[in-house]
């Protein structure tokens, strides 16, 4: 027993698995990102892994015909903000209730996902560059974790810093900030409401597509249909586990994220415990922080804001 449990210690700190989890949470950090803009916006979009699964087919399908990964992540991109365009034209211009569109948004995205990646199934791309520097990529341990990630680690890192800046920096966060807190006295004061919150969805979007592009583009350079795997679910219990905080947003994304790979990562080691235990570790953990979180607020209140999920409707 103490052999197996330094084996795992010496597992969990090696670089290939921090390597490993990093890849795993991008996708997580990327979409939840969005995602909290969304909610800090008093909006409550259900459908990320709809979206996540589009840019997953579009940006493999842009990255495959052209050849080019940066064309297949802006794919993955518009994709999602042409899905995220659709649920708030639905709740914000016709006041559908938002978690029925999110549902039916998750539904449209998996069912035309697979129409319009039937054709690229089983065809493989050359996965996105990993960062090369002289020197700094050859240092020990830290080396390949710091300097030697893909473009999106960096870019998931570089978003959810200007997204703290924008949301506690500027007067455009300071606004957004209080349409989610209350849409009434935003209105009141002369903000355009509805239209704030139309681009945060579209936002949000644009992240949830990315999050699906990334998947095919740098984590396995191939699509299958479903390949998101519930990411989109994991990354809207992010946002909660997070309290709606972009800093705490990092730590749940990277937890969560090792938490996915723990199973494989175990395999080795000849563990006596089923495949299937394993591989539900990752929706089990999302389960488990959601009650404890929602225990923890029943007594100590919600950080939420105060609107979320509230269609708002200004006199016309």
């Amino acid at each position: 027993m103490p052999e197996t449990l330094n084996n795992i210690v010496q597992l969990i700190f090696s670089v290939s698995f921090i390597l490993t989890v990093i890849t795993a949470s991008t996708p997580l950090l990327l979409a939840s990102a969005g995602e909290l803009v969304v909610e800090r916006s008093g909006v409550l979009n259900l459908g990320i892994e709809g979206m996540m699964i589009m840019g997953a087919a579009c940006g493999f399908g842009g990255a495959y015909l052209t050849g080019s990964t940066l064309v297949g992540a802006l794919c993955g991109i518009l994709s999602g903000s042409a899905l995220s365009a659709i649920f708030g034209f639905l709740t914000l211009g016709l006041a559908v209730n938002q978690v029925a569109a999110g549902l039916a948004l998750t539904i449209l995205g998996i069912g035309l996902s697979g129409l319009i990646g039937a054709g690229f199934v089983g065809e493989q791309i050359v996965p996105a560059g990993q960062l090369r520097l002289p020197i700094l990529t050859d240092l020990p341990f830290v080396g390949r974790i710091v300097f030697g990630d893909d473009a999106f680690v960096y870019a998931s890192i570089a978003l959810i810093i200007a997204i703290w800046l924008f949301l506690y920096r500027t007067r455009a966060g300071l606004v957004l900030r209080a349409v989610g807190d209350n849409h009434a006295s935003a209105h009141a004061l002369g903000y355009p409401v509805l239209r704030i919150r139309m681009l945060a969805v579209l936002f949000g979007g644009a992240c949830a597509g990315l999050a699906g592009a990334y998947l095919p583009l740098a984590y396995t350079p191939f699509f299958i249909p479903g390949m998101t795997a519930g990411r989109g679910w994991i990354a809207l219990a992010l946002v909660v586990f997070a309290s709606w905080r972009p800093g705490r947003l990092v730590i749940g994304a990277y937890l969560f994220g090792a938490v996915s790979i723990l199973g494989l990562a175990l395999q080795p080691l000849h563990l006596n415990m089923p495949q299937q235990v394993m591989n539900m570790l990752p929706y089990l953990a999302t389960v488990i922080v959601l009650v404890l979180i929602s225990r923890t607020r029943g007594t100590a209140g919600s950080a939420a804001p105060a609107s979320l999920g509230v269609v708002f409707v200004p006199d016309r």
